[in-house]
């Protein structure tokens, strides 16, 4: 691992650099690239092409970090609309925050209108049939969506 990170590091914190704003965030990157491969020690044997694997890493967590932060400036927006006696606590905010996050991670790898059917249905209260109209798509291919994206939480929660 020790010569992996010295090997490596400078490259993909100026790869990151290239792809990312701001230099803090490419290191925090880059840490949290190598971080995931102290969780998986064994690959570092099987490694051929390091920096195709690095890479690879790195560009899931800008899209993970990406996606959080739009799905963190949604809420917030969402929270700045409700009139004061009604928005929830800093503490109530935060836990809503983390549930969102934790269902947005248990979604990912979904297909856009799968997923959407699934939200549409578990958080808008929507019909089946209303899903149907709302996406243009038939009832038989809402309840297929339904099935999937149901089969994908439960084997994303037996995982976790």
């Amino acid at each position: 691992m020790d010569v992996l990170y010295q090997d490596h590091h400078a490259w993909l914190l100026g790869w990151l650099r290239r792809r990312l704003q701001h230099a803090d965030n490419a290191a925090d990157l880059a840490h949290d690239t190598f971080v995931q491969l102290l969780g998986r020690p064994e690959l570092i044997p099987t490694l051929r092409q390091p920096r195709a694997w690095l890479s690879s890493v790195a560009k899931g967590l800008m899209i993970d970090r990406q996606r959080r932060h739009k799905l963190e400036t949604a809420y917030l927006q969402a929270l700045a609309s409700l009139p004061e006696p009604e928005a929830p606590s800093a503490e109530r905010q935060l836990i809503l925050l983390q549930t969102l996050m934790q269902i947005d991670a248990m979604l990912d790898g979904l297909p856009g209108k799968v997923r959407m059917a699934f939200l549409l249905s578990r958080l808008e209260g929507m019909s089946y049939q209303e899903i149907a109209h709302h996406l243009g798509i038939s009832l038989s291919s809402v309840e297929k969506y339904m099935v999937k994206a149901i089969r994908h939480c439960y084997l994303a929660r037996l995982e976790s």
